[in-house]
């Protein structure tokens, strides 16, 4: 099936939304530690949303599954997990380093190693459950333009980034920490390149999952939602990380008790999402927090919702389909960027910077998938 291109981006534009929005309604949580908001939210992404919808929306889900190999679940349940240990330094990222740049950095590393690996391991490992080799897909006209898109989207992170440190080096660091209360470029940097290339991992995981689409699609699912089952196993794996991590943190930090308590017993070790309050109120808002976690944590999940859609579209080419999620995500992140202010008192040099890395990302993804859409009319 060739799909339809455009439509594919579309998809992976509602992804990129839903993605760069996801971190704003844990600015709404008041007097949790990082590790309780993280876990409350990453339940109703790894867990909840993911089962429920493919439950809903796919045939015969738990067959689909038990269908599977042991390879096959163990290979996406392990890049699942792999793919959890970059989603938890994620957040340290998006605490050093903002919304925009710290999206910006790490889903730099995460966009390059994940859209490129794969077609490249298959020329040494055939077995690798990709169309072609990169060496492939590069002797035609429409992988040449797909390729050409991938490197412009690579160029404008980079852009993204360079404003970044731009930025850094301008701003005194009073200014930087009025809009990013713990900024720190260096360990920022540390944090983001780690976490971009393990999160890379995801697109491992979705490659690997692929019998399982498969399996869905010939139980009779809609092509456009199999992908959903491939989420129950990948999800499963990126929880196991992150609750394991956020458990060690409740027990270090003594932390567990936030999850039911309406008061503060002892000082927030990582403040940095909680707003300024008089230090006699001790009540804690627990409904509300609860409720921005959820939500949070559903946003999160629309991202990987709508990204296996647009990825039942973009046919041969789905290797990009990584390219146009990472690029989506920071135009949408450095969007919110904007609006909190973390780019106010930055030169004029650093507005043009980043102004002109979104444009290198919108046009990315025109770009890729124009080259999508000639394949499907040439069949080359």
């Amino acid at each position: 099936m060739n799909g339809n291109p455009f439509l594919g981006v579309l998809f992976h534009w509602l992804g990129g939304l839903a993605s760069g929005s996801f971190y704003v309604p844990y600015k709404g949580v008041r007097k949790w530690s990082w590790e309780v908001y993280w876990l409350v939210g990453g339940v109703f992404s790894w867990i909840v949303c993911p089962w429920i919808l493919a439950s809903l929306m796919t045939n015969d889900l738990i067959g689909v599954l038990r269908q599977q190999s042991l390879a096959t679940l163990g290979w996406t349940y392990l890049f699942g997990a792999m793919w959890g240990i970059g989603g938890l330094t994620f957040g340290l990222t998006m605490r050093y380093l903002g919304m925009s740049l710290g999206m910006g950095v790490a889903l730099g590393y995460c966009a390059a190693f994940g859209t490129l690996l794969p077609p490249i391991f298959k020329i040494f490992i055939p077995s690798v459950p990709v169309p072609e080799t990169i060496m492939q897909i590069a002797a035609t006209r429409p992988g040449m333009i797909t390729l050409g898109g991938v490197a412009v989207c690579l160029l404008g992170i980079g852009i993204a980034a360079l404003a970044g440190l731009t930025k850094e080096k301008e701003m005194p660091a009073e200014e930087k920490k009025k809009s990013i209360a713990e900024f720190s470029f260096s360990k920022g940097m540390v944090v983001a390149t780690f976490s971009g290339i393990m999160s890379a991992c995801f697109a491992f995981a979705l490659t690997a999952s692929n019998p399982i689409g498969d399996a869905s699609a010939a139980a009779g699912t809609s092509v456009l939602w199999t992908g959903l089952p491939k989420l129950c196993v990948v999800l499963s794996g990126g929880f196991t990380t992150n609750f394991i991590w956020c458990v060690f943190l409740n027990l270090k930090n003594k932390t567990g008790y936030q999850y039911f308590s309406r008061t503060v017993h002892s000082p927030i070790p990582n403040p940095s999402a909680q707003k300024a309050a008089p230090v006699s109120d001790n009540r804690v808002p627990v409904l509300s927090n609860y409720l921005f976690s959820a939500l949070a944590g559903t946003t999160w999940y629309f991202q990987f919702f709508f990204y296996t859609m647009g990825e039942t579209q973009m046919g041969r080419f789905g290797f990009a389909s990584w390219t146009l999620h990472m690029a989506s995500i920071i135009i949408f992140s450095t969007m919110w960027g904007w609006y909190f202010r973390e780019w106010k008192g930055s030169s004029k040099k650093v507005h043009a910077l980043i102004a002109t890395g979104i444009l290198a990302l919108i046009l990315s993804t025109i770009i890729i998938g124009y080259g999508t859409w000639v394949r499907g009319q040439t069949g080359v």
